[in-house]
C-alpha cells in the first residue's frame, strides 16, 4: 500500500484531522465560537491551590477587548455576533465560548443560571466551555450532559502538558493522573472533549512529549488545540524569561511544527486537530516573535508532513504498545 492510500479518507486531503473539515461534514457548515468573559477565576488564583496563576498564564492575551469592557454575558454575545457574522457569514451555528479562566469552577446553581443565560440568546446553538482538569465535579459534569441532549456542548480540558514534572514546573497546582481522571469521567457522559496542550514548557523534551502522545492516545478524547509557548508580559514566567533567558527555551516555527508532527504520528486518527497555535497582542507578547500569522501554519504544516512522508495516526498502533 502506498503512503497516500494509507492516509485515512476523513483527512480530506490533509494528511492530519482537521477539526473544521470535520466540522462541515458533521453540522453541515461551519461552527464559529463567540468568546465570554463570564467573571470566573480558577482555583490557582484565588487561594483554593494557590495565588497568582500557573507561571505562563494571563489571561489578557487571549481575551478580546470588548469582553473587558461589557459585564453581561448577553451583551459580550451580541457585540461578538455582530463582528462574526461580517466576517464569517457562512457560519451554520454560533457557540458561546466561556474562554477566560476556569468555567466550571463555582457553585453548580451560578454555572446553571450562566449557561442558561448564554443558551437563551435566540442565536446561540451551544457552548464550549474551558476549565482546568481540577475543577471538573461529577455534578458539573452532569449538567452538561444534561444540557448536551438538545444543544452542542464542547468541554475544553487544560492538558498543557502529560509530564508530572513540567507541570510542577509551571505551578500548575495538578497532576497528570488528575487530568486523565477527569477526561475519563467527562467521557462517559457522551460529552465532546478538546484537549488544550501548550509545547514548548520548560523542562519539556522531544522524549517528554513523545510518552505524553502515546499517555493521550489511550484517553478518550475527541479533539485537541496545540499552542506554542509564548512569554506573556505580567507572568512569573515573564519574570523568569527576564532575568535568564537561557532557562526558557523558545521554539522555532520549524522546530515546533516538527514537535506537533512527532506528537501527531502517535496519535489516532480520529483526534481532530483544533489548532496549531495562538497569537498574543504584540503589546502582551514578550517573545517570541515568529513574524507570520497562524493562518498560514495549516499549510505549512501540510507541507512538513509531505517533506516527511507522515501523517497523523502513522505510528498509532505503536503508540499502544508504549
Amino acid at each position: 500500500m502506498s503512503a497516500l492510500n494509507a492516509i485515512p479518507a476523513e483527512y480530506a486531503g490533509r494528511r492530519y484531522h482537521a477539526y473544521n473539515d470535520w466540522v462541515k461534514r458533521t453540522h453541515g457548515g461551519r461552527l464559529q465560537k463567540i468568546s465570554i468573559d463570564a467573571g470566573f477565576t480558577c482555583p490557582n488564583r484565588d487561594g483554593a491551590l494557590g495565588q497568582g496563576g500557573c507561571s505562563f498564564c494571563n489571561n489578557e492575551g487571549f481575551t478580546p477587548s470588548y469582553l473587558r469592557e461589557q459585564a453581561l454575558v448577553v451583551d459580550q454575545i451580541d457585540t461578538g455576533l455582530s463582528f462574526m457574522r461580517r466576517r464569517y457569514p457562512e457560519t451554520k451555528q454560533f457557540l458561546a465560548y466561556f474562554q477566560a479562566y476556569s468555567n466550571t469552577y463555582g457553585d453548580l446553581d451560578h454555572l446553571k443560571a450562566i449557561y442558561a443565560e448564554a443558551l437563551n440568546h435566540p442565536e446561540i446553538g451551544g457552548l464550549v466551555i474551558g476549565t482546568r482538569p481540577d475543577c471538573l465535579p461529577d455534578e458539573v459534569l452532569d449538567h452538561l450532559a444534561s444540557l448536551a441532549r438538545s444543544k452542542t456542548i464542547e468541554l475544553e480540558i487544560g492538558i498543557e502538558s502529560c509530564s508530572d514534572a513540567v507541570l510542577a514546573e509551571c505551578l500548575r497546582g495538578h497532576d497528570f493522573a488528575c487530568t486523565q481522571d477527569a477526561i475519563r469521567r467527562a467521557a462517559t457522559r457522551g460529552l465532546f472533549l478538546t484537549g488544550h496542550l501548550l509545547l514548548g514548557l520548560p523542562g519539556e523534551t522531544r522524549e517528554s512529549l513523545l510518552a505524553g502522545a502515546c499517555q493521550l492516545s489511550r484517553l478518550p478524547l475527541d479533539a485537541l488545540k496545540f499552542h506554542q509557548l509564548q512569554i506573556v508580559r505580567h507572568t512569573r514566567l515573564a519574570i523568569q524569561y527576564q532575568r535568564a533567558p537561557e532557562s526558557v527555551p523558545l521554539l522555532e516555527p520549524g522546530l515546533y511544527l516538527d514537535r506537533v508532527i512527532d506528537m501527531l504520528e502517535l496519535l489516532p486518527p480520529s483526534i481532530k486537530v483544533q489548532r496549531l497555535g495562538s497569537e498574543v497582542p504584540p503589546r502582551l507578547r514578550l517573545s517570541p516573535d515568529w513574524g507570520m500569522r497562524l493562518s498560514a501554519f495549516s499549510r505549512r504544516l501540510d507541507a512538513r508532513l509531505a517533506e516527511r512522508e507522515t501523517w497523523q495516526g502513522r505510528l498509532f498502533s505503536k503508540s499502544l504498545d508504549a
